[in-house]
């Protein structure tokens, strides 16, 4: 059985809501208010379907109510259709300007008002069903985006001999830095529009220069030569290049942007003797701060061919004591406030790798 709709009439004449509530009641859920401030109280408990509301009230007016709701992510995609005796072409055009949905003066036909409200909420149905459909397609297209990332990443990393388990480690590491973040004042204005899933997808992408390195440097057993270090630091700007390849024109791609800076600035260091650029301290972008702790961290507590894999606890010392040198001090409190819970990843990505 259908659920019933629900509907707000907000209106400072009682006789006016008395007589909305005994016309629509048949076929709706009828909320009356006496004001702009009482209608948002009902929000607490309710949200309703469509919303008809009356301009000319005392300290919120209609105009001011439906600022509020459209402005409010919760309310704004709620349909309003303004039921008021201001009649004029101006009022109706500021109404429908401020995202009301239809204009009805005063006096109405009270047929008219039910097909009105019928209409507009087999739009509201068709919209909300539509939305859900872009929503479950861009989630699978998401998921597929995904998945050839981390293959492509696999690929790129098991040139170096090393698994999964590196993509897997740094990015799950990263993932839990940013939720920590996001909990701590630092960095709150910078790191407020950001989207950490899309973070996280890109960072697969941080070593991605690294098939531009040949495969005697990048699988040697022992330690590497000044001069095959040099060629290795290469694969930064390389990274960067292939980045720039697969955004071409476009710069509105904000997981491009993300893997850029996170492929290009992943190995500088807080006192600048990082590499590509050298650069020091704030002027290093935060996503590449953050990078270069999630993917130290890895690298530390990994076995690679060259050296066998430190414990937790020596890695974090190591990083502990790198605060302010390698690594922004700031960041390495949120680091230390959840490395605790990187034992237990670690143990699962081997588990999983």
């Amino acid at each position: 059985m259908k659920e019933r709709a629900t509907i707000f009439v907000i209106d400072d004449d009682i006789t006016n809501l008395v007589f909305a509530k005994k016309a629509l009641a048949e076929n709706y859920d009828v909320f009356t208010a006496p004001s702009a401030a009482k209608m948002l109280a009902l929000f607490e408990n309710k949200i309703p379907d469509i919303i008809l509301l009356d301009v000319d009230m005392p300290d919120i007016d209609g105009y001011a109510a439906i600022k509020i709701l459209k402005n409010n992510p919760k309310t704004q995609h709620i349909p309003i259709i303004f039921l008021t005796a201001k009649n004029d072409p101006a009022s109706e055009l500021e109404g429908l300007s401020l995202g009301a949905v239809d204009y009805i003066s005063k006096p109405f036909s009270l047929p008219l008002l039910r097909k009105r409200i019928e209409v507009h909420l087999q739009l509201k149905e068709f919209t909300d069903h539509l939305q859900d459909m872009v929503e479950a397609k861009t989630k699978s297209v998401l998921k597929l985006q995904n998945k050839i990332l981390g293959t492509v990443a696999e690929l790129v990393e098991s040139r170096d001999d090393v698994t999964g388990t590196h993509i897997q480690g740094t990015t799950r590491c990263l993932g839990y830095l940013l939720a920590a973040l996001r909990e701590s004042e630092e960095y709150k204005e910078e790191i407020a529009l950001w989207d950490t899933d899309l973070i996280v997808q890109s960072a697969q992408l941080h070593d991605v220069g690294k098939i531009s390195i040949k495969d005697s440097i990048l699988q040697k057993p022992g330690k590497l030569t000044p001069e095959e270090f040099e060629k290795m630091k290469g694969h930064v700007e390389a990274g960067v290049r292939i980045i720039d390849q697969i955004a071409g024109d476009d710069e509105e791609s904000d997981f491009l942007n993300y893997a850029k800076l996170l492929v290009g600035y992943h190995h500088e260091k807080w006192n600048g003797k990082g590499y590509p650029y050298g650069l020091a301290g704030e002027n290093i972008p935060l996503l590449g701060r953050l990078m270069a702790i999630a993917d130290v961290y890895d690298a530390l507590t990994s076995k690679r061919q060259y050296k066998e894999a430190f414990s937790h606890e020596k890695a974090v010392k190591i990083m502990s004591e790198e605060a302010g040198s390698h690594f922004d001090p700031n960041l390495i409190k949120v680091f230390l406030r959840i490395a605790d819970k990187l034992p237990e990843q670690r143990d699962e990505n081997l588990r999983n790798g």
